[in-house]
């Protein structure tokens, strides 16, 4: 099973359609599994919060879906990694990736694509994702 972070973007973007909701819709079938760390989960939180899904079902779906594990791995425990300068926030995908085993962060985030690949993690644009695995 292909292990993947996806970052922030991707995740919202996919509420809106396109390659970022074909990506979720891999998760959702189980064609990926979903790496997690509860800075990622509270990002995701709040963004959808921000962006105004204030209907409390959808919101407690989702983290119902993150808390049962449904086709994904959490950890509680990450690395303190620096490499991203630009966006240190942007280091949680990164820490996840490592501490998960992940080797693809998917990102639309120009901080982190930048970086391209850190060890043997490569950091892939949704389009990218769908070329080499869709």
């Amino acid at each position: 099973m292909l292990k993947v972070v996806i970052d922030t973007n991707i995740f919202i973007s996919s509420f809106f359609g396109g390659i970022p909701r074909e990506i979720i819709n891999f998760w959702k079938i189980g064609q990926i599994t979903l790496c997690l760390s509860q800075e990622i989960i509270e990002e995701y939180i709040e963004v959808l919060n921000r962006l105004g899904l204030k209907e409390k079902n959808e919101i407690e779906n989702l983290t119902k879906l993150f808390a049962e594990g449904y086709h994904s791995i959490f950890t509680s425990k990450t690395p303190s990694i620096k490499i991203v300068r630009d966006d240190p926030d942007d280091n949680k995908f990164i820490e996840c990736a490592v501490a998960l085993d992940s080797k693809i962060i998917i990102s639309g985030d120009k901080h982190l694509r930048n970086i391209k690949k850190y060890i043997d993690i490569e950091i892939l644009s949704p389009k990218q994702f769908i070329e080499l695995y869709g």
